[in-house]
């Protein structure tokens, strides 16, 4: 009993100072899911899409990769706003259920902070590979709940 008093002291303590302090303000979503994909995911897919990939036309082949730190660094971003994303999707009143919707917005999370890793390495080929995952997240997600989110904000 002796050997545990410590440990359970410690315990008190901390927990003491862990709880104290004010409390966080409540969050307060302001854009639905639509204005969310039209203004932060939508257009940040399209940064990791546009940045790699081939253009084949008859005069060659022009290979499309972020050719500064400038523009890894917009790659980056828009992995992070991806990533987060994910987050924003589960807050209530965005979230649709607490199980698939669930599932297909930490895949947002997962897929973006693959990108975001894939960015910070300046992998272009890891890039381009993963600008597939994030359409496969974004498919599976749309073939469940596109038209849910079309017709509520009608």
């Amino acid at each position: 009993m002796r050997t545990m008093l410590p440990l359970v002291l410690a315990g008190i303590v901390c927990s003491l100072a862990c709880s104290g302090g004010p409390q966080p303000p409540p969050f307060r979503p302001v854009a639905d899911v639509k204005q969310l994909m039209q203004g932060a995911i939508d257009p940040s897919a399209d940064v990791l899409w546009e940045a790699t990939g081939e253009i084949i036309t008859l005069e060659g082949t022009t290979r499309r990769r972020p050719k500064n730190d400038e523009e890894w660094a917009q790659v980056r971003n828009a992995a992070i706003v991806l990533t987060e994303s994910g987050n924003l999707l589960m807050m209530v009143p965005r979230a649709k259920d607490g199980s698939e919707w669930m599932k297909r917005s930490q895949e947002l999370i997962d897929v973006g902070s693959a990108a975001w890793r894939a960015a910070e390495a300046k992998n272009v080929d890891q890039l381009f590979t993963i600008g597939g995952d994030v359409y496969e997240a974004c498919s599976n997600c749309h073939q469940r709940y596109m038209e849910a989110i079309v017709n509520a904000n009608k």
